[in-house]
């Protein structure tokens, strides 16, 4: 078994030498050499990685970024909803709306998280919700979850 992936290895090391001038010519059947395999750049290292960012909804207008960072599919956007719920209840429902069928457009995720943020996942990526059920909750406390859920439509 060692033999065959060895002569696999040579062979692959022959045809890379054969067609990519930049192997060194030290990879041979008789010396075999490590190469060391990188990643890439730290900036395509950056890229790869998952980015959690806080966003502030101020004014509808402050949708479009958040929209673009989910569009990309790298980033998970913790969204603070309170300075819009203050200042127009109408413009937040709209803006929530948008997040929404935009999390649907891209398979992603969105859900409440306490009173002020909205979590907004792309497709990678899903929000655990716990049952009503399995955790004890008091009654006004689980009232006072049903009428925020129908006030943000999430």
């Amino acid at each position: 078994m060692k033999e065959t992936f060895l002569n696999i290895r040579n062979q692959l090391a022959r045809r890379l030498k054969r067609q990519d001038p930049q192997v060194p010519e030290d990879v041979t059947d008789d010396h075999p050499e490590y190469v060391e395999l990188t990643q890439g750049t730290e900036e395509e290292r950056k890229k790869s990685k998952i980015k959690v960012q806080q966003f502030v909804l101020g004014d509808f207008e402050d949708i479009k970024p958040i929209l673009d960072a989910l569009r990309k599919g790298s980033t998970i956007a913790l969204v603070n909803i309170q300075p819009l719920k203050e200042k127009d209840i109408v413009e937040l429902k709209r803006a929530i709306n948008k997040l929404k069928k935009t999390c649907d457009a891209i398979d992603g995720d969105l859900a409440g998280f306490g009173d002020d943020y909205v979590v907004a996942t792309p497709e990678f990526a899903y929000i655990h919700r716990v049952s009503q059920s399995s955790s004890p909750v008091d009654s006004s406390q689980a009232q006072s979850q049903k009428s925020d859920e129908e006030d943000f439509d999430v």
